[in-house]
């Protein structure tokens, strides 16, 4: 793992291509490892792994089922993740804006 990065980031556990298609999967229904590996290129402890470090960046949740573990999304990692490119988003909205009216107010400098 980067050592500038928290362990716990979501942003740097959605890094890597293959935790993104586990989440993608996941979006569409709770699976278990074996599910999962199934649809990967990755081996079944490789997938645990992953799923571990989503675990950990709060992007998944699992319970018992059986002798089974089964994941799905975490509502509140995925909605934190949500909040911040909607913080993002609305300040570059907010520059853009602010860069119009800058050149509404200045024509001369636009050209």
């Amino acid at each position: 793992m980067d050592t500038y990065q928290a362990p716990g980031d979501p942003w740097h556990a959605l890094a890597d291509g293959t935790r993104r298609a586990i989440v993608e999967r996941l979006a569409q229904a709770p699976c278990a490892v074996g599910e999962l590996a199934r649809d990967l290129p990755v081996s079944r402890p490789a997938v645990s792994q992953h799923l571990k470090v989503l675990k950990c960046a709060g992007l998944v949740t699992d319970r018992a089922t059986g002798t089974r573990r089964v994941y799905q999304l975490d509502p509140g990692g995925i909605a934190a993740l949500r909040a911040d490119l909607d913080r993002y988003w609305a300040q570059a909205l907010a520059g853009f804006k602010q860069a119009v009216e800058d050149s509404a107010d200045h024509p001369e400098e636009a050209l």
